[in-house]
């Protein structure tokens, strides 16, 4: 499919008219200009979600957007202009130094009414997103780039949640400048300059828990799925779920994992026992208690980690979990009985609590009619506080997938021989590479779970080097690429790796967490055709770690070795089997 994200006009969407709640118009806008990347793919998927669920819910679930004001372009600029802010001299600047310029700096003044109004009258959290000209375009996504900031919205004064509301926007317009941000806009071709950002205003879908707020689930599905496994086909999607607010999936951290075609099938463990180790156990919510240290710069300042204790406590795991029974060593869905709990979404993904899988294959379709292209989509599922409240699905976002179709054959007699630097039959991506002559890799004689933040500071270093240079290389490392939790993989931003061309992943005994397919990480490489292997150190293909040690060293760190070859490598993967192979 071609993928035709268009730019929408203000003038099909409706000024905000400061009632949020009892507007008829679930987006509205303050300012002039545009409304960004992010709100643009909701608004084009507006008007097809009131046609498919207005009139009455999909099986008992309402569906639809969260209410929303976009600050368009404008008030950036305007921002900027008015407060003598210029993108040259941000540059020079820490981005805790660039988010003090900004939190310094005064909105325009004709704004400051409507957004006073807003806050007036809504009590609840709301969530402060970036929707950036350039966020979510074709080729260039911007997944997770720029900040987002929940606030709870729930202090005593108008004044207290004013000012915490222009603090998150601020927040949001400082990201705009933020290095990763700039590194970022290197790697794509574009200019910071260039970049306008609009700001997202919305209300968060979840349940009031006393101190905690959050939803019973979040979740990012795609229309196409580069790592099906079994019986699943790529173009079956995939679907990835987790307690909680969507920040542990797009972080990179233990969600569920399945395949819209068998959502009663879930990744491949080898026992119960194993199941347990790799299931998710605390979740992220809005922090609805006692204010934290005041920390404005900080994108988690009103956010808090739970576990599945707390979640239990507040009714929540019974709809999203099973139980393990050691005394049969069997798995049963929901909590009737004591036992360690595994959440796996039983109850919804395979007794059917709700029609969720059937609802998300739905939406998925729509999403790719409105944007003409495979899409990633991300939505959270409320059920609300009493039986007498429907469940509730706030679609959060859709964005353009890229799936390259060039036609690669690689027959299995190619995955081995003495030419071959690494190969996979977990591949993502399609085609060719043949112009990579530097290798970055974390040290297999020297790799630790401990030191994987120290790995990221190292590849940080090498890799805006590499950007400088315009010189594409492989890396090489071990665990989950990009996740938050540093047990369970190297915790790197895009920034921190964007020069890197192809990526090998390698599992370990005592890191093997399957790859998360929804985070903001992962949207970027697929959006940016970066080819990326999966290397079981249990599994039939092998790393050459051997030949690597010859080859002739640029540099090395305590935990990271940069290495030259004298011939390029060719690099062949067919999306379609999810074959890959790296020939020296």
């Amino acid at each position: 499919m071609k993928a035709g994200r268009k730019n929408i006009s203000l003038d099909k969407l409706t000024r905000f008219d400061r009632d949020f709640f009892g507007s008829t118009e679930v987006i509205s806008y303050i300012g002039t200009g545009s409304i960004g990347g992010k709100a643009s793919g909701l608004a084009q998927i507006k008007d097809m979600l009131v046609a498919r669920f207005d009139e009455e819910p999909y099986q008992g679930i309402e569906v639809g957007i969260p209410r929303l004001v976009v600050v368009a372009t404008d008030v950036f600029d305007r921002f900027l202009e008015r407060n003598d802010i210029h993108s040259n001299e941000l540059a020079e600047l820490s981005d805790d130094r660039i988010a003090h310029t900004l939190m310094n700096a005064e909105l325009p003044a004709e704004v400051v009414g409507d957004l006073r109004s807003l806050i007036s009258a809504v009590k609840t959290p709301l969530a402060v997103r970036s929707s950036s000209l350039l966020e979510d375009a074709l080729y260039e996504p911007f997944a997770g780039v720029y900040a987002t900031k929940m606030i709870p919205n729930n202090q005593a004064t108008i004044d207290t949640r004013f000012k915490k509301l222009v603090e998150a926007i601020k927040f949001v317009y400082a990201s705009t400048f933020f290095k990763g941000a700039r590194d970022y806009i290197r790697v794509t071709g574009k200019d910071v300059a260039d970049e306008k950002m609009a700001v997202i205003i919305q209300e968060v879908i979840g349940t009031d828990h006393r101190t905690r707020f959050y939803p019973d689930l979040a979740g990012v599905a795609r229309s196409y799925n580069f790592y099906s496994i079994g019986r699943a086909q790529p173009d079956e999607g995939v679907v990835d779920l987790a307690l909680g607010l969507g920040k542990t999936i797009v972080d990179g951290g233990l969600v569920w994992n399945y395949s819209p075609a068998y959502p009663r099938i879930g990744p491949p463990v080898g026992s119960p026992a194993e199941l347990l180790k790799t299931t998710q156990t605390d979740l992220w919510c809005v922090n609805m208690g006692p204010s934290p240290a005041y920390d404005p710069l900080r994108e988690t300042e009103y956010l808090q980690q739970a576990g599945l204790a707390e979640a239990e406590y507040d009714g929540v795991l019974a709809r999203t979990v099973s139980t393990y029974r050691a005394q049969d060593d069997r798995v049963v869905s929901g909590t009737g009985p004591d036992g360690p709990r595994i959440v796996n979404f039983a109850p919804i993904l395979v007794d059917n609590l709700i029609p969720l899988n059937s609802l998300v294959r739905d939406l998925l379709k729509l999403g790719e009619e409105a944007i003409g292209s495979e899409v990633e989509i991300e939505f959270a599922v409320t059920f609300g506080p009493g039986k007498e409240h429907a469940p509730r699905l706030g679609f959060l976002q859709v964005r353009p997938m890229v799936v390259t179709h060039a036609r690669i054959d690689i027959e299995e007699s190619e995955l081995s021989g003495k030419n071959v630097l690494s190969s996979s039959d977990k591949v993502l991506g399609n085609g060719t590479v043949d112009d990579i002559t530097e290798v970055v890799y974390v040290d297999p004689d020297t790799f630790e779970a401990k030191h994987t933040r120290a790995v990221a500071a190292e590849l940080t270093e090498i890799n805006r080097t590499m950007v400088d240079r315009g010189c594409p290389y492989l890396l090489i490392g071990f665990g989950r690429w990009g996740s938050s939790d540093p047990w369970l993989g190297i915790p790197v931003e895009w920034s921190q790796i964007s020069g890197a061309r192809v990526i090998i992943e390698a599992t370990l005994p005592e890191m093997n967490v399957d790859l998360s397919q929804g985070s903001h990480f992962f949207h970027n490489l697929t959006s940016f055709g970066v080819f990326y292997f999966s290397v079981n150190h249990a599994g039939r293909f092998e790393i050459d770690w051997s030949w690597l040690k010859e080859q002739k060293e640029i540099s090395r760190g305590n935990h990271v070795r940069h290495v030259q070859l004298a011939n390029p490598l060719k690099v062949r993967v067919d999306g379609r089997s999810r074959k890959g192979v790296v020939l020296r």
